[in-house]
């Protein structure tokens, strides 16, 4: 049976990359149903489409997910651009039907309101060094490489997935502090702008704590963590990981279970681009 939630947000999938996890995020898609999508930066890797990349049917499968979950679920689709597909500069912001393409949103619900962005507007060396950002970029796909090397011998011994990426950001304590850092940072952010909490991804670790009063959320990426997080109708939040997710009980075609309906009534979405102080367009349900 089908669970609807009222939003999903799903960050850093990487299309274009091998260590994408397209057909785990589809099938992901595939058991729950939304209201509202949110595709929170780093769908598309233009980076690595640029040098190694190479696009698979795999990948396209993901977008004719998202086309179905539209016209069949009338599903709205946010996708907001991260730095790895920051190509969609060239035409935000975009609305056409159900889809909107932009740089980032504020989103009200149940009485609340939410910052969106992927997060790379916080990240100084993504926006000023974007040298350092490329060679950061080289040296973590040389440990997804690495990594599948690692968990392939895992898989042979019966041994359960170990991310090595991971292992090496909780040990190394720069990176830590470095993460530490750009947590508290958004939060800052959001509670300069009013809001009640902050949604964002780039740093690939899934995360749901109070900073200071303000709702921190991060929803993973689907290289590694394969994570993403939902809202229900009264408005609470959860991460949800992959690995967790009993497939056995679903199909495809199983009727949907509806959460709890609030009483809330929705406006209109509307867009206008967003200039350099973060003002964001509202979006409000």
């Amino acid at each position: 049976m089908k669970t609807q939630f009222k939003t999903i947000v799903v960050s850093d999938i990487h299309l274009g990359t091998k260590g994408s996890k397209a057909k785990e995020v589809v099938r992901f898609l595939k058991k729950y149903r939304c209201e509202n999508l949110i595709l929170n930066g780093d769908i598309i890797d233009g980076w690595q489409l640029k040098k190694s990349g190479s696009w698979k049917r795999k990948h396209t499968r993901f977008f004719n997910r998202i086309l179905k979950m539209i016209d069949n679920d009338h599903t709205k689709v946010y996708y907001l651009r991260g730095n790895h597909d920051d190509f969609l500069d060239q035409i935000l912001p975009l609305q056409i039907g159900n889809l909107s393409i932009q740089k980032d949103l504020i989103y009200h619900s149940n009485g609340k309101k939410y910052m969106v962005l992927h997060g790379d507007v916080f990240d100084s060396i993504t926006t000023n060094l974007r040298w350092i950002a490329y060679m950061g970029d080289i040296g973590y796909t040389f440990l997804l490489w690495l990594n599948r090397l690692v968990n392939y011998h895992r898989r042979k011994r019966g041994l359960s997935y170990f991310s090595l990426s991971q292992y090496v950001k909780g040990k190394v304590k720069s990176a830590v502090s470095y993460i530490d850092k750009y947590e508290q940072e958004l939060a800052m952010m959001a509670k300069a702008k009013g809001c009640d909490g902050i949604i964002c991804g780039h740093i690939h670790k899934a995360e749901a704590r109070i900073i200071d009063g303000i709702e921190y959320y991060n929803s993973g990426d689907w290289v590694e963590t394969m994570s993403a997080l939902a809202e229900d109708y009264e408005g609470n939040w959860q991460l949800i990981y992959y690995n967790e997710i009993d497939f056995g009980k679903v199909t495809t075609d199983d009727k949907i279970i509806p959460m709890p309906q609030s009483d809330e009534s929705y406006s209109a979405v509307s867009f206008t681009k967003p200039n350099d102080d973060l003002e964001l367009p509202p979006f409000r349900f």
